[in-house]
């Protein structure tokens, strides 16, 4: 009852869709451990993070634990922010061919992408976004999987 407690932070009262619950059936169990806590797999070879299966986050954009399917485009990029709550901007970095000139030019783009309370990211990282439903006005991406980035450093040199 303490876990449910920790994450009830909204006005509204957070609850897993799937999962009944009585007031008073659940005594001395944790979520996650007697099968109370809905997760799932998205498939396309992405793992379903420890995390999403024992945690005790409601969330109900997450691809994971949540009602959202991962269907379409599955982009790379680099973390640019994470100022917003559950929400990231990915900068994906592509080559623009001018057939004039025979060359490609940089390009990129920022695209925000929601990421789920299982998953740790900060500024730098590596992630993969997959394309899901409209979440809000801007986000129709979601965050599969977060790759850290080796240092905490915006540049690094190596000498040889």
């Amino acid at each position: 009852m303490a876990a449910a407690e920790q994450q009830q932070t909204e006005k509204g009262f957070q609850k897993q869709l799937g999962v009944n619950s009585g007031f008073c059936t659940q005594k001395n169990k944790a979520p996650g451990k007697a099968g109370l806590r809905y997760y799932k797999s998205v498939g396309l070879g992405f793992k379903t993070p420890k995390e999403a299966i024992e945690g005790t986050y409601i969330d109900k954009k997450c691809p994971f634990t949540g009602n959202v399917s991962i269907r379409g485009r599955l982009l790379t990029g680099i973390v640019r922010s994470t100022k917003m709550k559950r929400t990231i901007i990915m900068r994906m970095d592509y080559l623009h061919f001018i057939r004039k000139y025979q060359r490609y030019e940089k390009r990129h783009s920022n695209i925000p992408a929601h990421i789920s309370p299982c998953f740790r990211c900060n500024e730098g990282d590596t992630v993969v976004i997959g394309q899901c439903r409209p979440l809000s006005k801007t986000v129709r991406f979601n965050t599969l999987k977060v790759i850290p980035s080796g240092s905490k450093s915006g540049k690094s040199f190596v000498a040889h």
